[in-house]
């Protein structure tokens, strides 16, 4: 297996070199864009003795208090066939997302190198973010700004190789290696094998994604993850989409147990200037593999204002669990609400 991961690398290094060597007298072309959000959080349990914030979701871990997001920076710089990419992120949520990673390291969201020798095939490498789920890392590219449970114990992020074929308009595919999840470094330990199918209607309308994540990680637990992305525009002002997905973990020696979600999302545009989403998640993990033993219900409304680049977000949230995991104000170490609300405010601005 490594000397194939090996000797693919060796290849992709080689069609770089020949590629850079006769594109070397063209005039290369730098796009420059960037992102930054912030928000206040307000959970109506106020369960401020307790210390605890009520949010189990990526973040927006905090209460009563106004928060900056993320400041984004991306580099992009094409020239023939070759694509380089730099995109940096600065704040909480950059930090939330490289967890494993220290120092500098935590400030790259993505880093990768790309070379196209047709239009069809394209060769990845460096580190990117997961292809798995409907939910991504920059504020501004979601309609809900709180996380839903799916994106939020799923994979962040892959570094290591990936091809992306493109057969036709209708179907395209994706085969990759790379470290175990959220690792932009893994030496001496075993690849995951990253895989996705996509497939859309030929009027465009209706488009489709099965994804693949899976191998051993770092403690030689088997890793297997299914997820499913379908998105449909029923007219100009409404269009919904969904995911479904599935995660199995099986301990050298001990057996099989997973977490799985489903969500609903429903976003409903009157005008260019004011629109509104609806989330309906269900998050299933009774067997504990998240650490909740229980399953969880996420309901999510929010409304999108824009004004030119700047969108600002109200979002009202009720999470539901078949058993007590919340904190009220009266409580000290033990959890013993089955629900709590949320209200955010959320500004995000991109160029």
């Amino acid at each position: 297996m490594l000397r194939k991961i090996l000797a693919c690398s060796i290849l992709l290094l080689i069609s770089f070199y020949t590629a850079l060597s006769q594109d070397s007298s063209k005039t290369g072309k730098l796009t420059i864009s960037g992102s930054a959000d912030a928000y206040y959080r307000y959970n109506f349990q106020n369960a401020k003795d307790s210390g605890r914030t009520n949010n189990y979701t990526s973040f927006t871990n905090s209460q009563n208090s106004f928060e900056l997001g993320m400041a984004s920076l991306k580099a992009d710089y094409a020239v023939g066939k070759v694509d380089a990419v730099l995109d940096l992120g600065f704040g909480r949520r950059a930090d939330e997302f490289s967890y494993n990673d220290n120092g500098t390291l935590t400030a790259i969201k993505q880093l990768y190198i790309s070379f196209a020798p047709s239009d069809k095939v394209k060769f990845t490498m460096g580190k990117w973010g997961t292809h798995v789920g409907y939910e991504l890392l920059d504020a501004y590219l979601n309609r809900n700004y709180s996380m839903d449970y799916m994106f939020s114990y799923g994979p962040f992020f892959h570094t290591g190789l990936k091809a992306d074929v493109t057969v036709n308009s209708n179907f395209a595919f994706m085969l990759g290696v790379a470290n175990p999840t959220d690792m932009s470094t893994a030496s001496f330990t075993k690849k995951f094998f990253l895989g996705q199918i996509h497939l859309a209607s030929t009027n465009g309308k209706i488009g489709g994604y099965l994804n693949y994540v899976g191998g051993k990680d770092l403690t030689d637990v088997t890793n297997n993850q299914f997820d499913a992305v379908i998105t449909a525009v029923l007219s100009s002002k409404f269009n919904i989409g969904y995911n479904g997905t599935v995660k199995t973990i099986k301990p050298e020696g001990g057996s099989s147990q997973s977490w799985w979600g489903s969500a609903l999302y429903l976003n409903f545009d009157p005008t260019s200037v004011f629109g509104l989403t609806a989330r309906g998640e269900y998050f299933d993990d009774k067997k504990g593999v998240a650490g909740f033993a229980t399953s969880i219900i996420d309901l999510t409304l929010s409304a999108n204002i824009h004004i030119d680049n700047l969108t600002i977000i109200p979002e009202f949230r009720v999470d539901t669990a078949k058993d007590p995991i919340f904190f009220t104000n009266s409580d000290k170490s033990t959890s013993s609400a089955k629900s709590t609300s949320s209200f955010i405010l959320a500004a995000t601005y991109h160029f």
